[in-house]
């Protein structure tokens, strides 16, 4: 590395981009590119920065293997910050191999971190854990250390794994206290706040109760059947029945679960959930009919039963019911989730996050925008979305994921 280049890295390295750009911005070079290129992602010029981190990699050689992983594992931070999605992380994953033995072990540990948020965004939390497996923080630069244990407690928190997360956060605090990063400092102190921030909402006869994440834990260690309504499903100890995908049936077992230890009767169930005030014959056997699919999903946790008035649940070991619904209810909740960490997101990223279809997407972001939930920037392909932060409460339980089994 010449001197310019060595200037350079120094000026990134202690966060002056311009100062860097200064000593490159004329180079066509490949160590330039790659330096120009981590210089704009620091002033926030994304696709200039991928861009020009492509170009370097293509211009080292096929001996230069070090040089051109440090340049995937750059292009991949960039396409996370411009949440990019799509792909496979097996190429940063193969990136961090050939960084790790050739002694890079910074870089390679910053490969891991990138794939497995990454993993988190799109809600693959097994995958995000096996990409953190035996991560070790001891050794580390601080910047780094501390972005590893906020990677590992959001991946406690989605799991609700609270002791875990406050043990990582504590560590997070006590490396960013080292790093004297501002921005670092502050987003270990907005993780903290979760903690205390309203999670869900119990439904309750006639009230709501509000819980935080760690009493929204201890309400799934009790042994209540679980209907929720943050992550869509239900749960019983150890089993989670997912219904995100037959909403008609969680809405169902939702009514039914609100009108526990009593029973719910038929116009009420129709009302709610077909959204009929004037229910004919008709509509009461597409009740039965619903009815018999969501007791043939349900028969290893609950009993659902008929009445004169109408359905009865009756959990199988669980003594109690309980609802839980998310302090944003609502269609959009999920959606809004990911829009308030901040970042601009594209619809086809949130569409992947979601597991949905890009035009429903569309229809869902057009409504928020209306209602002056969310913003675009950008037309056509570089259109992005973003939305206010809710600062009232955490949005962990309306992230994409489903919950763990155990």
């Amino acid at each position: 590395m010449d001197s310019l280049t060595t200037a350079a890295a120094r000026s990134l390295a202690a966060g002056d981009p311009l100062a860097a750009l200064n000593h490159v911005a004329l180079r066509d070079d490949p160590p330039a590119l790659a330096l120009r290129g981590i210089a704009m992602a620091q002033l926030g010029e994304y696709p200039r920065s991928r861009e020009l981190l492509k170009r370097a990699a293509r211009g080292f050689g096929a001996r230069e293997t070090l040089a051109r992983a440090r340049c995937v594992v750059a292009e991949a931070e960039v396409a996370l910050a411009m949440r990019d999605l799509g792909g496979s992380t097996r190429p940063l994953l193969e990136a961090a191999k050939v960084l790790a033995a050739r002694n890079d072990s910074n870089n390679a540990m910053q490969a891991r971190l990138i794939a497995a948020r990454r993993l988190l965004l799109l809600g693959r939390l097994d995958e995000a854990a096996d990409t953190l497996h035996n991560t070790d923080t001891r050794g580390l630069p601080p910047l780094l250390a501390a972005t590893a244990e906020l990677v590992a407690a959001e991946l406690s928190l989605r799991r609700l794994q609270i002791h875990a997360a406050e043990a990582a956060l504590a560590r997070a605090q006590e490396a960013a206290a080292r790093a004297r990063v501002p921005a670092l400092l502050a987003e270990v102190a907005e993780a903290r706040a979760a903690l205390d921030r309203p999670a869900a909402q119990r439904v309750l006869p006639g009230q709501q109760q509000t819980l935080r994440l760690a009493e929204v834990a201890a309400l799934y260690d009790s042994g209540a059947l679980v209907v929720d309504a943050c992550r869509m499903g239900l749960r019983a100890g150890s089993t989670w029945l997912p219904l995100a995908r037959r909403q008609l049936l969680f809405a169902l077992a939702r009514v039914l679960a609100e009108a526990w230890p009593g029973d719910a009767d038929r116009e009420t169930l129709i009302a709610r959930v077909f959204r009929i005030r004037r229910p004919d014959e008709t509509h009461r056997v597409r009740l039965r009919v619903e009815m018999g699919r969501l007791r043939r999903l349900t028969a290893a946790l609950a009993d659902i039963e008929a009445t004169a008035r109408g359905f009865r649940l009756q959990p199988r070991r669980a003594h109690e019911v309980a609802v839980l619904a998310p302090p944003l209810d609502g269609d959009a909740g999920a959606l809004l989730a990911l829009l308030s960490d901040g970042a601009a997101w594209s619809t086809s990223a949130l569409a992947l996050a979601l597991g949905a279809s890009q035009r429903s997407v569309q229809r869902a972001l057009a409504g928020l925008e209306v209602a002056g939930q969310a913003r675009a920037i950008g037309k056509g392909r570089a259109q992005r979305w973003l939305a206010l932060p809710l600062a009232d409460f955490t949005t962990i339980l309306l992230l994409p994921a489903a919950l763990p089994l155990a």
